[in-house]
């Protein structure tokens, strides 16, 4: 017969092997979201979606309007490689963050409302990840665009499972089609009808699980933060003629434009480097504090040596330097202080001895600096 010691020891470790078979699933690749504890996202483990790839965990079939084939991407990794990644921010008023076709929607709206709507336990998760009420799902939905990413970005995206959405942190392939609210933040991903917010972004290495896509660069990988305030409408590219299009907010397409005053720069301009939104904010400072600031310190130093002379500009100053080196710096001094003086009293009438004190100045002068050199 078992001893009690025994048996405990035994449920112990087989409760042991059940977590660390539970914690493998969990991290196991595609089926981790589906097994996953609800509203969790595990910001060290990242999963590569690739654009037409629904993903664990769908909450609905794909309403992507343009049904783009899949790009060829390898074999799901056997062993999650890890990678120091950089992720830029980016705010989602940028223009040229989102592409489309003119006059086309990235998206079925109406369709994925429908579908929603037809399950009640789907609409009821999708609701509490939005963070609406179920009832508002058909009105919340058409107020989101529908768009393109033109960069692989991360968000945190829900998987569906048990009456649940599961939160998993996950980078969406560029071309993907999702729905965006009026600040350029990502709401829905069209290809599997999930709810999708912002994301968690962890520093150093961080493992990435699934399919890998050609051009994916860990290091050029965006986090879509909200515009400052809610926009209007959006400025895409045409993804037909690489040209600009305004798209008003929550509409399909059936109002597009050319944009009044299109952005100070190419549309196929770098998301990354540099970022289109920030030259207008880094230019000022640049340009501000270089102009003045070297002229104006400049300037208040110069007055100071004119002072000695009033009236005879530039050369008084630099004959008195000259003295000083080679002869005595008191003989310097009268000759100065005589000049300005004499030239105002000869036109006095007073004694002939007045007359004869301008004349002796103009004579002396040169007798002066000759006894100065030669002393």
């Amino acid at each position: 017969m078992r001893s009690q010691g025994r048996i405990r020891r035994t449920a112990l470790a087989a409760l042991s092997a059940g977590v660390l078979l539970a914690v493998a699933g969990c991290g196991g690749g595609g089926d981790r979201t589906a097994k996953g504890t609800t509203g969790t996202a595990e910001v060290k483990d990242v999963l590569l979606q690739p654009l037409a790839s629904p993903g664990p965990g769908p909450f609905t079939a794909s309403t992507a309007r343009a049904a783009a084939s899949p790009s060829p991407t390898g074999a799901p990794d056997a062993e999650p490689t890890s990678a120091t990644r950089t992720v830029h921010p980016v705010s989602g008023a940028v223009p040229g963050l989102y592409g489309g076709t003119r006059s086309v929607a990235a998206c079925d709206v109406e369709q994925q409302a429908s579908l929603l709507a037809d399950d009640e336990d789907k609409a009821r998760a999708f609701a509490d990840a939005a963070g609406i009420e179920a009832v508002q799902i058909p009105g919340y939905l058409k107020s989101l665009t529908p768009v393109v990413l033109r960069a692989d970005a991360q968000v945190t995206n829900h998987g569906y499972s048990a009456g649940s959405a599961t939160g998993f942190q996950a980078v969406l392939q560029a071309g993907t089609a999702v729905l965006v609210d009026s600040r350029g933040m990502p709401r829905v991903r069209c290809a599997c009808g999930n709810p999708l917010a912002p994301p968690v972004v962890a520093d150093g290495k961080v493992a990435h699980r699934g399919e890998r896509w050609p051009g994916y660069d860990p290091a050029r990988i965006v986090a879509v933060e909200p515009g400052v305030k809610a926009a209007t409408s959006l400025i895409i590219v045409n993804a037909d003629d690489n040209t600009w299009i305004e798209r008003a907010m929550g509409d399909s397409g059936g109002r597009d434009r050319t944009p009044d005053d299109p952005p100070p720069f190419e549309p196929d301009a770098d998301l990354l480097f540099p970022s289109p939104g920030r030259p207008s904010e880094s230019a000022p400072p640049d340009t501000a504090p270089t102009g003045p600031a070297p002229s104006e310190p400049e300037e208040p130093t110069d007055p100071g040596p004119p002072e000695p002379s009033d009236d005879f500009g530039d050369t008084p100053p630099e004959e008195p330097w000259e003295y000083e080196e080679e002869g005595d710096p008191d003989v310097a001094p009268e000759p100065t202080q005589v000049f300005p003086a004499e030239p105002d009293e000869p036109a006095g009438p007073d004694g002939p001895l007045e007359p004869e004190a301008p004349a002796e100045p103009d004579e002396p002068m040169e007798a002066g600096l000759d006894d100065v050199f030669a002393g």
